[in-house]
């Protein structure tokens, strides 16, 4: 058996309360009676009560109510099979995991505050399907295409700069990497999102995004940091903050280069968009961008689809409450 809507068995604490009412209700009640005579005295008079037929009204209607609560969540036995066409865009998330990223120019850091960026973008998503591709001085699918944002998230909250050992930023081999990760003979729509500072240190971009084009993928660019640069604070050894240097002794600082990311957009007749503090453009890109293209078919499957029995509790509230309203305490 499935529920389609559990959040109204808080409801049910209305049961205990409805109870206490009856309680209150009916010892007010026999309270104003003896006040107006006894009750001996006005059975004398014709007048009958019965406590019995009281309560089994009281009953009646409690009865009642749990079963409208039992309507309410929706409960769901028997299935039917349906074919069901699940349509979207293919997106891949490229994000830099390199040391530059724990630059502070973005609070808490330029990682963290992209993570958080992502997780917004999930919100909005309708059916696309999304991957991850992490890089640093390597790159690597971190998550495969899904249609599961549940799963997605869990490796998206696992992103951290550990998971590359090798320094750098290698931006040409995270568009391969894109690339790879859709299917060749696929006809849907695909984008990558590419989120770093710019700052690559090995081959050509500009030449993996020409192949990027050719394969009909549209890039898009997020540019992390502000202009002027940030330092990078690291954790050392002993546990105490500081400023990573470089193998010359020198404190390295990040500088976020916009040139290289707006080559890299308008190479796939994408878009480039800085992340300057709280200037983040993932929504934008996708509300003014990629959720404009038409979407695909990318899989038809077969849904179990349970059905809604709501009816048969609702009915059954029902009776309980109109016989409640048969029933007679006094002649």
């Amino acid at each position: 058996m499935q529920y389609g809507n559990l959040n109204y068995l808080y409801l049910l604490s209305v049961i205990p309360l409805l109870l206490i009412g009856y309680i209150l209700f009916f010892r007010k009640r026999t309270k104003d009676l003896n006040r107006f005579a006894r009750l001996e005295l006005l059975k004398m008079t014709g007048f009958s009560f019965s406590r019995k037929k009281q309560w089994f009204r009281a009953i009646l209607m409690i009865i009642g109510v749990l079963f409208l609560v039992a309507a309410l969540i929706e409960p769901k036995w028997g299935y039917h099979w349906e074919e069901v066409e699940k349509k979207g865009i293919d997106i891949v998330i490229a994000v830099d995991t390199s040391r530059s990223m724990l630059a502070d120019d973005v609070k808490p850091n330029r990682l963290e505050v992209a993570k958080r960026e992502i997780e917004d973008l999930l919100n909005i998503l309708e059916g696309d399907r999304i991957g991850l591709v992490a890089f640093a001085g390597r790159a690597f699918t971190y998550c495969p295409l899904t249609s599961d944002y549940g799963a997605f998230r869990l490796f998206l909250n696992d992103l951290n700069v550990n998971i590359i050992p090798v320094g750098g930023t290698a931006i040409a081999e995270a568009i391969y990497k894109g690339i790879e990760a859709f299917s060749e003979n696929s006809n849907n729509h695909k984008a990558i999102i590419l989120i770093t500072d710019g700052e690559n240190h090995e081959a050509d971009p500009l030449k993996a995004a020409k192949k990027a084009k050719e394969k009909g993928i549209v890039i898009y660019t997020v540019g992390v940091g502000k202009k002027e640069g940030s330092y990078i604070r690291v954790v050392d050894e002993n546990g105490k903050e500081t400023l990573l240097k470089d193998a010359q002794g020198q404190v390295v600082k990040s500088r976020l280069d916009e040139i290289t990311l707006n080559k890299i957009a308008l190479e796939t007749d994408g878009l480039y968009t800085p992340a300057y503090g709280t200037q983040w453009g993932l929504e934008k890109i996708y509300n003014e961008s990629i959720a404009q293209i038409e979407d695909a078919v990318y899989k038809t499957q077969r849904v179990k689809k349970y059905v809604n029995r709501f009816q048969i509790p609702l009915f059954i509230a029902l009776i309980f409450i109109c016989l409640e309203c048969f029933v007679k305490e006094t002649k």
